[in-house]
């Protein structure tokens, strides 16, 4: 009862951390919109994205609301509570701008007017972000950007396979929205530490996704709409395509794992128990993915199921004695400081890669071949030799 009361707590933490990671994104959309049509003095279209700003205000401060309904840091609420109220009396004042402007759009005192208010919402927007980044669990924000990119790149690879460019345009902006936030997060989650391995790990990781995986997929959707719009369909090369939009999703795997290396055995634990399936399901379930792969995938699985029964008992054995040790591994990590102990981190860094080698035996995970495996073999012993 226990367990279930706790995992209950955890999903109820997620659906608001859901809300929070879809109205924070692309918050500055709607006053853009608005200001666009008061400076071309559209009075009427004022009007009418006016409702849709007062939309979008209402609902950052419900959302911010209910993410204070999940925390019990009372500093950190009071800060929120704080920020939401200023959202709500600046609103108005926003949209008032936005009126004067369109019925004086060549008014440059209008136009500054609205500028003012521009950069005082956008503050105050950030202001609130942060503030809700301060009172949600990083964990539980990574795990819904997670899902939820894994669910925008399924659409791009269905919008691609559809030759739809409007589609993929679209939502290969919310990828990227949405990895930006979640590199922008990580970051700022990593200034409360002290320089060492894991920290050091974790920003490499949003380094790479940042600056190398989603620019070389913007980079193959550019082309891809391009293509799309010029009739030249065969310039898009779909097989690379889809191995781009898989790395993206690799990419945000590898920032959350990174991030839960510095976790307690009890945290990991509680999260990693009930969603290791999920992931790897999901992953499985990437459009496209299982058949433009070489097939790797598909014949390690084959294998995997087609070994001896006896053969598949002895590993059974082997996997249930690596978790007995890894349980007692993890409690004795776990009365150690790993934020300033680079050596509990090695091995956290360790435990994690060999826990990869099990699910390479399981037919799943992230290893690919035994190409992979040897390599993994390699990292732990690298590792190893740092420890000592």
């Amino acid at each position: 009862m226990t367990r279930k009361t706790k995992d209950l707590r955890r999903q109820l933490r997620k659906a608001v951390v859901d809300h929070v990671s879809d109205s924070f994104l692309e918050t500055n959309v709607p006053l853009l919109v608005l200001i666009e049509a008061a400076q071309a003095g559209d009075q009427a279209e004022v009007e009418e994205y006016s409702h849709v700003f007062s939309e979008h205000a209402e609902k950052l401060v419900e959302v911010a609301t209910l993410a204070c309904s999940m925390s019990d840091q009372d500093d950190g609420v009071r800060m929120v509570r704080y920020a939401a109220a200023q959202i709500e009396a600046l609103c108005p004042q926003v949209v008032n701008a936005a009126r004067i402007l369109a019925a004086r759009p060549k008014s440059k005192i209008a136009q500054e007017n609205m500028d003012a208010f521009k950069l005082s919402w956008e503050n105050q927007v950030r202001i609130l972000t942060e503030a809700v980044d301060d009172i949600t669990t990083i964990d539980d924000f990574l795990a819904v950007s997670e899902s939820h990119i894994l669910e925008d790149v399924n659409k791009c690879v269905l919008a691609l396979q559809e030759r739809d460019a409007d589609t993929l345009d679209r939502t290969a902006g919310a990828i990227r929205g949405r990895t930006a936030r979640v590199c922008n997060v990580v970051e700022a989650e990593m200034e409360n530490y002290e320089d060492n391995v894991y920290k050091k790990r974790v920003v490499d990781s949003a380094v790479v996704l940042r600056d190398h995986v989603i620019l070389n997929f913007i980079q193959r959707v550019h082309v891809a709409v391009e293509a799309f719009g010029s009739g030249n369909v065969g310039a898009v090369n779909d097989i690379d395509f889809i191995e781009s939009a898989r790395m993206v999703y690799e990419g945000i795997r590898e920032v959350r794992k990174s991030v839960l290396m510095g976790r307690s055995a009890e945290e990991i634990e509680s999260e990693s128990d009930l969603e290791e399936e999920e992931i790897y399901e999901s992953k499985s379930k990437i459009a496209g993915f299982g058949e433009n792969q070489s097939e790797v995938d598909n014949s390690r699985a084959r294998m995997m199921t087609q070994w001896p029964e006896e053969d598949k008992k002895k590993i059974a054995a082997q996997v249930e004695i690596f978790k007995i040790e890894k349980s007692m591994f993890d409690k004795e990590v776990a009365k150690w400081d790993d934020t300033g102990n680079d050596i509990i981190v090695l091995a956290k860094q360790m435990c994690m890669i060999m826990m990869e080698m099990t699910d390479f035996t399981r037919g799943r995970g992230s290893l690919k071949n035994t190409m992979d495996l040897i390599n993994a073999a390699k990292k732990i012993s690298e590792a190893g030799t740092k420890v000592r």
